[in-house]
């Protein structure tokens, strides 16, 4: 079955019996251990002031169709196998701007991967998303944890084992045969990411490019390396079966999401193929997060993209109700607003909700003492753009402000990843000069 973002799409008996499981949940309780084979993404909800963690994965109406918002990807359960693609796919082409947005914000650059949205090309995304998240774990440094080593030797600082040293060290040399728990940083984590690295080094799509991005890719890859002398590549399935358990930890939190990530990938071939009655498995992505943080890169120099626990805290009131806006102008004279929902038809979203998706810029604006907001969004190749919103005020010659509705055009009738690749730069470049 395949729809896409913002859209409806009619669903058979069978097919809504699969997905009624995940239908209506938010993205924020699925978790490891109720939906172990599904991996969605952003996974650290708490960055974000936004509602992503209240999203549903998609919503049924009338008891036959499938509403669907900003998420995207894949999901399975039983014999319903749901693509999800991003508006600007069309049936004839791959679903480039999905893969495009994924490509700049992991910045790899791979031009050799599939494009669609199928069961393949999701599990794709997983590896080059990979060194972003290597990268974000060893920020807190090679996790470590205690684990029980064995020695025989004269430097006793552990508990004797009696049974060990009978047997090493009769008659007696001079050594004894002891156990003792201590920190290392050979483990079940960095064993699973060791893994996870050569598995992908292996691959013929780009593996090794992958690995090597960037200086601190390559750095993260060798620190993981030297930090597991004990890795075997037939050890691979006990490695897994020993972090089926999440990791839960106070000061590696980043951790939790790369081994999940890893265990992903490392279970491709058993996720396609080895799945068990009403198993739900797959990827799923919040495009709008994708979104803003696609136009974080490309608006850098210009607005500073801001997040819940990242850099200057700004407050609605004079010491409470902490806000965050999307972006800020360097001097913070404009605000902007990242908006993945296609502006281009609020009208048809009720008055109510159309209008409440200016409500939050006006404050900003006010906050800010802005006269000018825009509101950033992706649209189809050929609209007219940009729409400007002047804000109404009882006095004779006060400025309101303004509201700008400046869309960033998605190309269309691409014939490959390249072509497409191209004209996406031309659409930056415009959209950059008249902002």
């Amino acid at each position: 079955m395949i729809t896409r973002d913002y859209s409806i799409a009619s669903v058979n008996p069978e097919e809504l019996q699969d997905l009624k499981t995940i239908v209506g949940v938010p993205i924020s309780t699925i978790g490891l251990e109720e939906y172990p084979n599904l991996l969605v993404f952003p996974d650290s909800f708490e960055e974000y002031d936004r509602d992503f963690g209240k999203k549903v994965v998609c919503d049924i109406v009338d008891d036959s169709k499938l509403l669907t918002n900003s998420i995207v990807g894949f999901i399975g359960r039983n014999s319903t196998k749901l693509s999800i693609h991003s508006r600007f796919s069309k049936e004839d082409e791959g679903d480039y701007f999905l893969h495009y947005m994924l490509q700049k914000v992991a910045k790899v650059n791979i031009l050799n991967l599939q494009h669609t949205l199928d069961e393949d090309s999701v599990f794709d995304y997983l590896v080059y998303l990979f060194p972003l998240y290597l990268k974000k774990a060893i920020t807190q440094g090679i996790y470590k944890q205690y684990k029980t080593q064995k020695y025989n030797d004269a430097n006793v600082k552990g508990v004797i084992d009696i049974n060990r040293h009978i047997r090493y060290n009769k008659p007696f040399n001079g050594k004894v045969a002891y156990t003792t728990r201590e920190y290392s940083y050979d483990n079940d984590i960095t064993q699973l990411i060791r893994h996870t690295i050569e598995y992908i080094s292996k691959r013929k799509e780009g593996g090794t490019e992958i690995l090597s991005i960037d200086t601190d890719t390559k750095e993260a890859v060798s620190q993981i390396i030297s930090a597991t002398p004990t890795y075997l590549s037939n050890e691979l399935v006990a490695i897994i079966n020993k972090n089926i358990r999440p990791l839960v930890h106070p000061y590696y939190s980043e951790y939790v999401s790369l081994q999940r990530l890893c265990l992903q990938i490392l279970r491709h071939e058993e996720l396609r193929y080895g799945q068990e009655e009403d198993e739900i498995y797959g990827v799923l992505i919040d495009a709008a997060w994708l979104w803003e943080e696609y136009l974080d890169i490309i608006l850098e120099g210009k607005y500073v993209h801001y997040k819940k626990n990242e850099g200057k805290r700004f407050y609605l009131f004079e010491n409470f109700q902490q806000i965050i806006p999307d972006y800020l102008s360097l001097d913070k004279s404009i605000v902007a607003d990242a908006k993945y929902i296609p502006l281009n038809k609020e009208r048809d979203y009720g008055e109510e909700k159309a209008t409440a998706i200016y409500y939050k810029t006006i404050t900003y604006m006010y906050r800010f003492c802005s006269n000018k907001a825009y509101l950033f969004y992706p649209h189809p190749d050929g609209e007219e753009q940009p729409v400007t919103y002047k804000i109404k005020t009882e006095q004779d010659g006060i400025n309101g402000g303004v509201i700008i509705k400046q869309g960033l055009s998605i190309p269309s009738g691409c014939n490959s990843f390249i072509e497409f690749s191209n004209k996406m730069k031309q659409s930056e470049e415009k959209f950059l000069s008249e902002i």
